[in-house]
């Protein structure tokens, strides 16, 4: 079903499936050509009519959000700070790009739990430590996953965290075409909603 064409979502807002693009805020490792694939992640998350949620911060995931404005989206935010001056000031965070923005107050920790647990998937691109540790929070809370592979080393460092953790997960795509990853992300977390899209 093209989730575009249909009414759903104006009927039932509050359905429409957040994807979260987690990702390095400093790039500089990410390889030529991470630019044009996270703002392709972001658009195809706006296309196929889900919400994209970051977060907001630089790098990655602000590609993503470029992205995802380019063509009309949707993007939230979840901010580590517990202010827009603090944010800007402290965190040094950017404001562009984003539709709403949630100020957490809990750091980077507690911001990667908020983050995770208000999306319906969560998609690593490259990324660092961060990026790890949210892939784990997706992991424990069962969460639909995307291993989102490009010129950079995250995906086969996260598909080996898979391989040693000795926990089978069905929920887990893999995949460096950013339509099919979200066209397979949606497809996993339909399977899993509580009420299916009614009209």
């Amino acid at each position: 079903m093209d989730v575009n064409s249909s009414n759903i979502y104006n009927k039932h807002g509050h359905q429409q499936i957040k994807i979260c693009v987690s990702g390095a805020a400093d790039t500089g490792h990410c390889g030529i050509g991470a630019l044009e694939k996270a703002k392709e992640l972001g658009r195809e998350i706006a296309r196929q009519g889900a919400v994209l949620v970051t977060g907001a911060t630089t790098g990655f995931p602000l590609w993503a959000a470029m992205g995802a404005k380019e063509v009309g989206g949707i993007s939230v935010g979840f901010s580590p700070a517990a202010s827009e001056k603090e944010h800007v000031e402290v965190y040094k965070l950017p404001l562009d790009y984003m539709d709403l923005i949630i100020y957490t107050g809990f750091g980077y920790p507690g911001r990667d739990l908020l983050l995770t647990r208000s999306s319906d998937a969560v998609v690593c691109g490259c990324g660092r430590i961060g990026t790890i540790h949210e892939f784990t929070i997706a992991f424990e809370d069962d969460k639909v996953i995307g291993i989102f592979e490009g010129p950079w080393e995250m995906g086969k460092e996260l598909e080996e965290i898979l391989a040693k953790g000795h926990r089978p997960n069905n929920k887990i795509t893999i995949n460096s075409d950013p339509k099919k990853m979200v066209s397979d992300i949606i497809e996993l977390v339909r399977k899993n909603k509580v009420n299916e899209y009614k009209v």
